[in-house]
């Protein structure tokens, strides 16, 4: 607890300023296991094991900015300084289900992988959980020396991989990485053209299509056992290298994995920050985490549609837009703002979109459209896409139909019978990019 302490009191003091890469780090990344358990009334973070891996794919500049608070942060601290010289923040699978009534009957596991630049001196390391309140539920420091002896070393595994986009090298480029699951090794043929089909979506949509410039994408080849994923609700189980399947949290189209770990192992030797996982199957399905991973079922009809959507999530940390009704979990209290760009709960709205929105726009702002499952069906796609460009503050978003708000009516992050994201979104995506590549505007 001291030592808990010690850590916040040094953050506080010690305010984040710039530094150059080259003074903390070293051109190599250290991978961190981790996990995460517990139930809705206490949590716990254990560390599992620390490696060392060639080379470092992440930014290189704004290290200990805070860009997204997220629902989690590594802090890394200078341990002779304590000086704040790298942030990383991220969401998790194990907070979400936190949420589900399981929670509160029994206690459950998650396993959580992270890369941070590869310390030159002995550095402290801060991992904060933190709920729907942005209040912090459980912390954990714990030192680590570069030449403490236990730092496994690991370098290429064997698994194939291939560039899909490469536009420069990896220490100016964000790089993402295509993760093969449930591939058998006579479908890698088809795993790169999905890959490609991936590629194309992400970058067919604007604003990813302007900055295509700014982002490598390598394919990783990695084989299954069997084809497809577990789809435990039908009592299929099949041996995929990552385990895949639907019925996360009980909700049939949620197509997720838990071996994280086991994610990061196919991902020793490739330079990467952020995983797609494609999952080898015709059924819809999928899931997006900020900053852990997104999964995409690689066949649907709307596969290019949810492919980006999910990316939003775990790439730019977009909130979905849609609600569920009267859901009874309040998944986005009214006395907190939330972190993600693109809703609101008007809490602190000055710093959302409020200067996006056109002088004499009402807040909240009244949809044009009243039947949203007959204007799907009746509506072209351009009447459709024009509906994302009018920006307000509409009431119906983050799962709940009262209480939070989302920028426009439609969006890529509200329904697939849209192309465009709105210009909040947009944004947004502008705005991450240029951190993770170190630009500042």
């Amino acid at each position: 607890m001291k030592q808990i302490i010690l850590s916040l009191l040094i953050a506080l003091a010690l305010p984040a300023a710039a530094q150059n890469f080259d003074e903390y780090f070293e051109d190599n990344t250290l991978r961190l296991d981790y996990v995460f358990g517990g139930d809705s009334t206490s949590q716990y973070i254990q560390l599992c094991q620390l490696y060392k891996q060639p080379r470092w794919a992440g930014r290189r500049a704004r290290l200990a900015e805070t860009f997204l608070l997220g629902n989690a942060q590594i802090n890394v601290f200078d341990s002779a300084s304590g000086r704040l010289i790298y942030v990383h923040t991220f969401s998790t699978l194990f907070q979400e289900w936190l949420n589900e009534t399981e929670a509160t009957q029994l206690r459950r596991a998650f396993e959580a992988s992270y890369n941070i630049p590869f310390p030159k001196k002995p550095i402290d390391i801060r991992i904060t959980l933190t709920d729907n309140h942005n209040k912090v539920t459980t912390v954990m420091t714990h030192h680590v020396d570069p030449k403490d002896i236990l730092i496994r070393p690991i370098g290429d595994n064997g698994i194939p991989y291939r560039y899909i986009v490469k536009s420069g090298d990896i220490s100016q480029c964000v790089d993402l990485a295509i993760v093969a699951e449930g591939y058998t090794a006579d479908q890698m043929d088809k795993f790169y053209r999905d890959c490609e089909r991936a590629a194309d979506a992400i970058f067919s949509h604007e604003p990813f299509k302007s900055m295509k410039d700014r982002f490598n994408v390598v394919a990783v080849g990695a084989v299954s056992n069997e084809s497809g994923p577990s789809e435990p609700g039908r009592g299929i189980w099949h041996d995929t290298v990552l385990r895949s399947h639907y019925d996360t949290f009980y909700s049939d189209r949620y197509l997720t994995t838990s071996a994280v770990h086991r994610l990061f192992d196919l991902l020793s030797g490739v330079p990467f920050e952020h995983i797609i996982v494609l999952i080898n199957t015709p059924r819809y399905g999928g899931g997006g985490i900020y900053n852990q991973w997104m999964c995409s079922s690689s066949d649907h009809a709307t596969f290019k549609q949810v492919l980006v959507h999910e990316f939003g999530h775990s790439y730019a940390g977009l909130a979905d837009e849609y609600n569920y009704g009267d859901n009874h979990v309040e998944w986005y209290p009214s006395d907190t703002e939330p972190w993600e760009p693109n809703i609101t709960t008007l809490r602190d709205f000055d710093r959302k979109w409020k200067d996006l929105i056109k002088a004499g726009t009402p807040v909240p702002t009244s949809p044009t459209i009243t039947d949203y499952n007959t204007a799907r069906r009746e509506m072209t796609t351009a009447q459709l896409n024009e509906k994302t460009q009018r920006v307000g503050v509409f009431e119906g978003a983050g799962y709940m139909a009262r209480g939070a708000y989302r920028p426009a009516e439609l969006c890529r992050m509200n329904v697939n019978e849209v192309d465009d994201f709105c210009p909040v979104c947009t944004r947004a995506i502008i705005a991450i990019t240029d951190f993770y590549t170190g630009t500042v505007k």
